[in-house]
């Protein structure tokens, strides 16, 4: 899961995160709702695919541990899609 939310969430007591899933099952031809991870990636162990129209809140208490830190380019391709896909521009 890739954690979507402002960081305005995490200073006050929010016992929830807004996330977008992760799946290993890779779709090349998906540009907006789709962000492509190449292995090694936020230390992933092989190709997967951010699901951005799968967005969802999830209990913190699912968050087990931190695996990586997406890219600063992919983080902007995630929040761009993000924007078109909830008409927010």
């Amino acid at each position: 899961m890739v954690i979507v939310q402002t960081n305005l969430l995490n200073q006050i007591p929010h016992p929830f995160s807004i996330v977008c899933p992760i799946t290993s099952k890779v779709i090349e031809q998906a540009d907006i709702l789709r962000v492509h991870l190449k292995k090694g990636t936020a230390n992933l162990h092989q190709e997967c695919d951010i699901l951005v129209d799968q967005v969802r809140t999830i209990d913190n208490r699912r968050l087990i541990r931190k695996i990586g830190k997406m890219p600063s380019g992919l983080e902007s391709t995630l929040m761009e899609n993000l924007k078109i896909i909830l008409d927010l521009e």
